[in-house]
C-alpha cells in the first residue's frame, strides 16, 4: 500500500467533504508525513506496535504532550479513512492510549521577589498620611497570606478575634466546612497588631467582626479588591503586576517551605488540600531540592 498516495486520498477527502481550511490540511499532511517517515515500512501498512515505537521516539525527542496527542489524532482519523474506503481490514490505532497531558505546574514567585514584595509593603505600612489606613491594611493582608498559605476567600473573610488573640496559631475553616491549624510569623503578628489599632480609630470599622471590614453585603473586604491592590504593590516594588496574585502567593508560600525542608504531607495539611494529589503539583520542587542535596552532599559529585 503506497502511504504517499493514500496520505493525498485522505487529504482530498477531508477537503472535499469536511471543508477543512488550509491551515488544517497543511497541520495533517506534516504529521502525517513526519510519522511515515519515522516508521520503516510506511504509515498506510504501519501495525499497532509501529505506531507505539514511533509516539515512544517522538515523546523521546521532547515533543510535549499536546503535540503527541495532536499527530495520534491525525493518525487515528487517517486509520479510520482507510479502514471506512476498505483500504485497511483493521484499525491499529484502536488499542493506543492518548498520550497524558501533564498538569501546568503552577505561577510562583521567588523567594527575593517576595521578600521585595513584603519589604516595599511594610516601608508603605510606616509612611503617614491619607492613605496610612490602606497601606497598614494592604500590609497585614500580604504579610498573614504569606505566612499562612490560606485561600483568599479564607484570608478576606477572617474574624477580627484572630489578630485580638495574637496566638502563634489559629484555626481557619476552609473548603467542606474542614478546620485547619495554620501558623502565624512574628511579622505577621506584628502587622495585624498594627492594623487592628488603626481600625479601633475608626468608627466605621471597629466593631466589625472581621478583620478587614468593607462597606461591603458580606461585610469584609472583596477577593477582587484585594487582587487589585496586590497588584498595585508589586509594581511599584518593581514586578510585574501580570505576574503575581493572591494565588501566586499562596503558592510561593508552599514552594518556599518545601524548598526549605518541609515535607509535603505537612504542605497538604497547611494548604488544606483533602487530597496528597493535589499537593503534587509541587513535586518539582521536591525533586529539584533532591538534585541540589546530591550535587552538594554526595562525595562523587562533580
Amino acid at each position: 500500500m503506497n502511504s504517499a498516495a493514500s496520505i493525498e486520498a485522505f487529504l482530498e477527502m477531508m477537503s472535499a467533504e469536511r471543508g477543512a481550511a488550509e491551515n488544517t490540511l497543511s497541520s495533517y499532511r506534516r504529521d502525517l508525513e513526519d510519522a511515515s517517515a519515522g516508521i520503516g515500512g510506511g504509515l498506510a501498512a504501519a501495525t499497532s506496535a509501529d505506531i507505539r515505537a514511533y509516539l515512544d521516539d517522538i515523546a523521546a525527542r521532547g515533543f510535549a504532550a499536546t503535540s503527541q496527542a495532536r499527530k495520534l489524532s491525525a493518525i487515528r482519523q487517517f486509520f479510520k479513512f482507510l479502514y471506512a474506503e476498505g483500504l485497511r481490514g483493521d484499525d491499529p490505532t484502536g488499542t493506543l492510549d492518548s498520550p497524558r497531558k501533564g498538569r501546568p505546574l503552577p505561577k510562583t514567585m521567588s523567594e527575593a521577589d517576595t521578600g521585595r514584595l513584603l519589604d516595599r509593603a511594610a516601608q508603605e505600612a510606616s509612611m503617614h498620611g491619607a492613605d496610612r489606613l490602606a497601606a497598614l491594611r494592604l500590609h497585614a493582608l500580604v504579610e498573614v497570606l504569606y505566612a499562612t498559605g490560606l485561600r483568599v476567600s479564607e484570608l478576606v473573610g477572617l474574624p477580627v478575634t484572630v489578630a485580638q488573640r495574637d496566638d502563634r496559631f489559629f484555626m481557619v475553616r476552609g473548603k467542606g466546612n474542614k478546620e485547619r491549624m495554620v501558623p502565624l510569623s512574628a511579622k505577621a503578628r506584628t502587622a495585624m497588631r498594627t492594623w487592628l489599632a488603626a481600625r479601633a480609630a475608626v468608627p466605621a470599622l471597629a466593631d466589625s467582626p472581621f478583620l478587614f471590614p468593607a462597606a461591603a453585603d458580606s461585610g469584609y473586604l472583596s477577593r477582587q479588591v484585594f487582587a487589585r491592590e496586590l497588584k498595585a504593590l508589586a509594581a511599584r516594588a518593581g514586578i510585574a503586576a501580570a505576574k503575581i496574585s493572591p494565588h501566586v502567593l499562596r503558592h510561593a508560600f508552599a514552594s518556599h517551605l518545601l524548598q526549605n525542608g518541609a515535607d509535603l504531607r505537612a504542605v497538604q495539611q497547611l494548604l488544606g488540600h483533602a487530597d496528597i494529589s493535589t499537593t503534587q503539583i509541587y513535586t518539582h520542587v521536591l525533586e529539584e531540592r533532591l538534585v541540589r542535596l546530591v550535587n552538594d552532599h554526595h562525595p562523587l559529585a562533580d
